[in-house]
């Protein structure tokens, strides 16, 4: 089980993230036995990242202060061989955010882009309704253009949705399962990212050890549906499943 192993190894993940869903991360995070860590100011962030595991750069309330902050980190992660995560919240949704993601993607080299459809047109340059952070709606063959971007930027691209597709431009599996009441709590996607940070340095195989953190997440969508009737206690059950998880590798 994935996040056993992530407990076992405790690894500290420095997240430049959105101020909607820090406190959700940190606490997922914590749930399966990792060390978050929330710095953001440019002041700092080199020094921290070169003491962390992994690095995720969420995007979510992106402000020009937070975008000096990823970019000084992103390049200090690279030197240093620390593995960073991309999350584009809203990629498509401004031009401003599209140019961002684009110069990040020029400027540093990411392990992992994990995206909804909506941000991967955007990343791909594919005509797209996006809708806020939400994916929207458009036209697109998930399994070519993520195929595509992986092999463009060298990385693992990770699709999510109602079923998530994940490849590093050879390897490629969809993951079935999960719950649409994932979509109803805010902060559930970011989490995924930044739970993707601690499983990518969990072991040797990182396409594998995402694959199972894919698979077992979309089985907490579907306990916590089971277990939840209100969305409060639905983001509550989605932590003490992580917790649960990590400690005795239940299914």
């Amino acid at each position: 089980m994935i996040f056993q192993t992530i407990r076992k190894k405790q690894p500290l993940i420095h997240c430049i993230t959105n101020y909607v869903v820090a406190n959700f991360q940190a606490n997922g995070l914590l749930a399966i036995g990792a060390s978050p860590v929330m710095a953001d100011d440019p002041q700092e962030v080199e020094e921290m990242v070169s003491i962390a595991s992994a690095l995720l750069v969420n995007i979510g309330t992106l402000t020009t202060r937070t975008k000096e902050s990823m970019l000084l980190a992103g390049k200090k992660a690279n030197a240093l061989g620390v593995p960073v995560i991309l999350d584009p919240v809203a990629a498509g949704a401004t031009a401003y955010r599209k140019q961002t993601v684009l110069q990040l993607l020029d400027t540093i080299h990411f392990a992992v882009i994990r995206c909804n459809v909506g941000e991967l047109a955007a990343i791909a340059n594919v005509q797209w309704q996006q809708k806020g952070v939400d994916s929207g709606t458009g036209s697109i063959s998930v399994e070519d253009k993520a195929k595509e971007i992986a092999k463009k930027y060298n990385c693992i691209v990770i699709v999510t949705g109602e079923k998530d597709f994940i490849t590093d431009g050879n390897l490629a599996q969809w993951i079935v399962g999960g719950h649409t009441r994932m979509t109803e709590v805010t902060g559930t996607g970011c989490l995924l990212s930044a739970i993707c940070c601690a499983a990518y340095i969990a072991g040797n195989e990182p396409f594998s050890q995402l694959c199972d953190t894919l698979t077992s997440y979309k089985k907490i969508a579907e306990n916590a549906h089971s277990a939840a009737p209100y969305n409060g206690d639905f983001a509550v059950v989605v932590l003490n499943e992580l917790h649960r998880l990590s400690q005795d590798g239940d299914s």
